[in-house]
Parts: C-alpha cells; sequence; structure tokens
C-alpha cells in the first residue's frame, strides 16, 4: 500500500509513506499520510479503523475524513516519540474514540516503531 494515494471524502489528499506498528500489540496503529503534494513536506497520520475501503486496481485507499480535516491534523515528526498525549490530541482533532479506550488500555506511552 506504500504509494497509494489517499482519496479523502472531498478529493484526494496525499499518500501512504509507511505505517505505525504498535511493537508490544503487534498492531498496525497509523497509516503515515505525506501531503507533500498538497502542502509542502507535512506528514499526518490516520488510523486504519478510519478507512473504508482499498482499491488494489486504482491504488486508492478511501478515507471516512474530509481533505480539510486531514490538511490540519497534527503534523507527524518521525524523530519525535508517540506519545499518549499525542495520540490523544490525534484522534481528538478527527472526533474519533481513541482505540485504548476500546482495547482496555490504560498505558500512559509504549513502544512504538515506523515501517
Amino acid at each position: 500500500m506504500t504509494g497509494y494515494h489517499i482519496a479523502a471524502t472531498v478529493g484526494d489528499i496525499g499518500h501512504v509513506a509507511g505505517f505505525v506498528v504498535d511493537d508490544e500489540a503487534w498492531a498496525i496503529r497509523y497509516i503515515e499520510v505525506s501531503t507533500q503534494n498538497w502542502w509542502p513536506g507535512k506528514k499526518v497520520l490516520v488510523s486504519p479503523d478510519w478507512i473504508n475501503e482499498v482499491s488494489w486496481t486504482a491504488s486508492k485507499v478511501y478515507v471516512s475524513l474530509s481533505r480539510e480535516t486531514i490538511k490540519t491534523g497534527p503534523e507527524f515528526v518521525e524523530s519525535m516519540p508517540i506519545t499518549r498525549e499525542y495520540e490523544s490530541q490525534l484522534h481528538l482533532h478527527y472526533g474519533r474514540s481513541p482505540y485504548w479506550l476500546r482495547e482496555g488500555e490504560h498505558e500512559s506511552s509504549f513502544s512504538m516503531s515506523g515501517v
């Protein structure tokens, strides 16, 4: 899926640049979206839970988020650790419930690695 275009509810917004994996739970927590073709150098994270469809023939990932919402999302900086505070800000921005509430996690942070 790396390189696939991200299709928001009203047009394309970027492409899949990578994945963020929770190496304790063995789960893909986020898809790294590069918006460099639309806004210079910005990367944001989108949860796989927010994907509506993946089109293998069109090489697109369709998400249930608007372009504006993704555009104004908290920037993802690969060199910075992903903390629970950052994740809370991310989920609040997108208006989505955090995965750790569904999974019963209460830890303040954990190890993640980019793929």
